[in-house]
């Protein structure tokens, strides 16, 4: 008995995997290039008409771009080969690109609020005409950026999905802008500016924040929001010949590669390989884990003290393990290491 790294199929998975990349990385450099022509001339409309609405709209493309380029060198540097140094290749770069990006659309979104704030009570005099004009040229420019995107992995991975974001929120400004400017042209309602500011600006905050948190929790070793952690250790001790299952621990690398390490212990007499096999098997169909680790024990296996998993609470581990910690025994834990 002992410790098995299972080698997760790499022959299947990962092959979607890498055409998932490639497919991401050409919309992002794609949709880059359609909002950097697009942000000068926003940019230049928005000090030409006075429109807050129409400068916030700018930022956000300001922003789209920004954002889509840090995407673009992350997806580079995540495709990078594991080495001796780093057995995870550069594959958390994309998730610190997708916190950045969550972070910085906060902030602006922040920022675009308190000055919409600022000028509710004194709402300047806005060129509406020239406004609706550039705003409906951003908008056709958000929509072509956010539909070449959508051509990539905008579901699963976290990165794409917050340049994603960042185009939709920037989209979302430029509509505001166009009604806004409307209502200006029709009605003269020059606060329709702030007010429409502060509303998208809201919108965008609330989906910068489920990027961010994500982005986070992944940093912070969280399990995938995707799995329930007790329902993956109760399937596990359901197995024929299992005992008990401490110790299990599951976590994200990068969007898509999730990993899992436990112990299993089993019975005295049964070969450890069949029940790592089907909790192998399990795993993968029931769970889509494909990448796991697994310490198969029986009752003569000895350790220390281990850090169990978050579910310890509601399942009595007993980590006494029914034995006691001889700690003058040897450790025979024979290890097949993966890099």
């Amino acid at each position: 008995m002992g410790f098995h790294h299972h080698d997760h199929g790499d022959g299947h998975g990962h092959d979607h995997h890498h055409h998932g990349k490639g497919a991401s990385k050409r919309a992002l450099l794609i949709s880059f290039l359609i909002i950097a022509v697009f942000l000068v001339v926003e940019t230049i409309g928005g000090f030409l008409t006075n429109s807050l609405a129409l400068l916030s709209d700018a930022g956000h493309m300001l922003s789209d771009a920004l954002a889509l380029l840090l995407s673009l060198i992350a997806v580079h540097f995540a495709s990078r080969p594991p080495s001796a140094k780093r057995t995870f290749g550069l594959k958390r770069f994309e998730i610190l690109a997708a916190l950045t990006n969550g972070v910085t659309l906060v902030l602006i979104s922040l920022f675009i609020f308190w000055e919409g704030f600022q000028r509710m009570w004194n709402p300047p005099e806005v060129a509406s005409g020239s406004m609706i004009i550039i705003a409906s040229v951003g908008l056709l420019a958000n929509i072509a950026a956010a539909m070449v995107l959508m051509r990539g992995d905008t579901k699963n991975n976290v990165n794409v999905r917050s340049a994603y974001l960042h185009v939709l929120g920037d989209l979302l400004g430029s509509v505001g802008a166009i009604v806004g400017g409307i209502l200006m042209w029709a009605f003269g309602w020059y606060i329709a500016d702030p007010i429409i500011s502060i509303v998208v600006a809201v919108l965008i905050m609330l989906s910068a924040w489920r990027v961010t948190k994500e982005s986070v929790n992944i940093l912070l070793e969280g399990a995938p929001s995707r799995l329930d952690t007790a329902k993956v250790e109760e399937r596990l001790s359901q197995l024929s010949g299992v005992i008990k299952v401490h110790d299990l621990h599951i976590w994200t690398v990068t969007s898509g590669f999730d990993s899992l390490t436990c112990h299993l212990v089993v019975q005295d007499d049964l070969p450890s390989y069949p029940v790592l096999n089907d909790a192998l098997v399990l795993l993968e169909k029931e769970f889509g884990i494909t990448h796991a680790t697994i310490q198969i024990e029986n009752s003569s296996t000895v350790h220390g003290d281990l850090h169990c998993q978050a579910t310890a609470d509601s399942h009595d581990h007993d980590h006494n393990h029914k034995h006691e910690h001889n700690h003058d025994h040897p450790h025979d834990h024979k290890q097949h290491n993966h890099s």
